[in-house]
């Protein structure tokens, strides 16, 4: 079966065994007749020297079974490199991990959490790290960058407390996977980027899409000189989200205390959410809140009319609705609106990129990423570092190539 899949030439399969003490398949290896060794160094033939003690490489199990590859490494004298242990092609220095079963471990990682493909095949997490860990920096050596044309940054919490993340993905039609992870959301990790691409790349950027936070503008605008910053449609919705819930807390708690009916009581989704996505009640709710005339009903109907700004296709037009939206907010004497009104108008160039763009960037993309981000940290209960972050991301969103083998055990 081994020469079937696993054959490799100078090396022969000479005979395997059940050791019932430790339910272990034993398969031993030796050299073929004839066969010089290779250096782990330059990977060339040479004459031996001698040979090391019998060691064991993890294969993939097999009815319930673990498999254990036994060779005696051959130590070489290299003419470049002096006396070198050699280079076997079914590992990979001096991990007890096969190159088969590490990624065949990567491969279930990416479907399971660490822990539950550690249980499935019998053996530790940090085994599972290391084959995903393995697979990721190869992949990461052997990928291909350029070119890119469209790129999104956002930041995404992990651990406790106040811990970020700066994600940078690639968003291109075809071609959609994560660039880059950084520690932490400073304008630091987010210049480690740009050193990370090179300036050539960096200038052939022709859309990014962003929030409104003010080092990720700058650095675009430094970095990418030709490129269209597209603000996040996702962060100004929910910005708007924030200011309309702040009036009406602010207005709730008003008529509290005045002694008022407290109409707006259990009335936070009603007029957060989109018409279309109210269940029954919520609309009932809705209906009757809607016959008074308070500040939060205003501003529910500031912030609906808001919604028609995406519906344009021209960016002259698109403009022009802006203005007098905003002229209307800053008339109506509700102060979060107002205030979020200045946002908007500080920012109007780059809320109409995405006209420019004719739509054809949106941080809908980025937001779907973010949440398989997500899922990959909670299905592991989170991560102790940083690393082991860093790797589980990579792995699932990067889509990064992987060693080649000659049968697929998957």
């Amino acid at each position: 079966m081994l020469n079937a899949c696993h054959r490799f030439p100078g090396f022969v399969y000479e005979g395997a065994r059940l050791n019932e003490t430790t339910q272990t398949i034993e398969v031993e290896v030796r050299p073929r007749r004839g066969s010089r060794p290779c250096c782990s160094g330059c990977s060339k033939p040479a004459p031996g020297y001698d040979q090391l003690p019998e060691r064991g490489f993890e294969f993939i199990p097999i009815w319930g079974f673990a498999v254990l590859l036994l060779y005696s490494m051959r130590r070489v004298q290299c003419r470049a490199c002096g006396v070198k242990v050699e280079q076997v092609p079914w590992g990979i220095g001096k991990h007890t991990l096969s190159r088969a079963y590490m990624l065949y471990l990567a491969h279930w990682a990416r479907k399971l959490s660490w822990q539950e493909t550690a249980r499935s095949f019998h053996t530790s997490w940090e085994k599972v790290h290391q084959a995903v860990e393995y697979v990721v920096q190869w992949g990461l050596e052997h990928r291909r960058l350029g070119p890119i044309r469209a790129i999104g940054v956002d930041e995404l919490q992990y651990g406790r407390g106040h811990h970020y993340l700066t994600l940078v993905y690639q968003i291109e039609v075809g071609c959609v996977r994560l660039l880059w992870v950084g520690k932490e959301r400073t304008l630091e990790s987010f210049e480690t980027f740009f050193t990370f691409i090179g300036r050539e790349l960096a200038e052939k950027i022709e859309f990014v899409c962003s929030d409104m936070w003010k080092p990720y503008l700058q650095l675009i605008a430094r970095h990418c000189t030709h490129a269209l910053n597209i603000l996040d449609r996702f962060h100004v919705v929910a910005k708007m989200n924030l200011a309309l819930d702040d009036v009406r807390a602010a207005e709730a708690r008003r008529m509290a205390q005045d002694g008022y009916e407290p109409v707006l009581k259990r009335s936070r989704w009603c007029l957060l959410k989109r018409p279309e996505n109210l269940t029954d009640q919520q609309r009932i709710t809705l209906r009757e809140l809607l016959r008074y005339n308070l500040a939060s009903v205003r501003a529910y109907l500031l912030k609906e009319r808001f919604q028609d700004f995406w519906g344009y296709d021209s960016p002259t037009w698109a403009g022009k609705f802006l203005e007098q939206w905003c002229t209307q907010v800053m008339r109506s004497r509700i102060e979060p609106m107002k205030k979020f009104a200045r946002t908007i108008r500080a920012h109007r160039e780059l809320l109409l990129n995405y006209f420019r763009a004719r739509k054809e960037f949106s941080s809908g993309v980025i937001e779907g990423l973010n949440n398989k981000a997500k899922v990959t940290m909670r299905k592991a209960y989170g991560f102790r570092t940083f690393r082991a972050t860093e790797i589980a991301l990579y792995h699932v969103l990067g889509k990064l190539p992987e060693p080649k083998l000659a049968h697929s055990f998957y």
